[in-house]
């Protein structure tokens, strides 16, 4: 591959596979199946609290 091959990549698919990318890294937290993973991470740091 020379490089004007590898810049053609880039200028044409490679946009959209870091879009494609991007909204899937976006999606994946916010599936049905994470939520309650999700909730528990976010309570995780109260697990040891004693004032409350």
């Amino acid at each position: 591959m020379t490089y004007d091959d590898l810049r053609h990549f880039a200028d044409s698919w490679g946009l959209v596979v870091m879009a494609v990318v991007f909204l899937i890294l976006i999606a994946w937290p916010l599936r049905g199946s994470a939520r309650q993973r999700n909730r528990d991470a976010a309570n995780m740091i109260f697990r040891d609290d004693e004032h409350g």
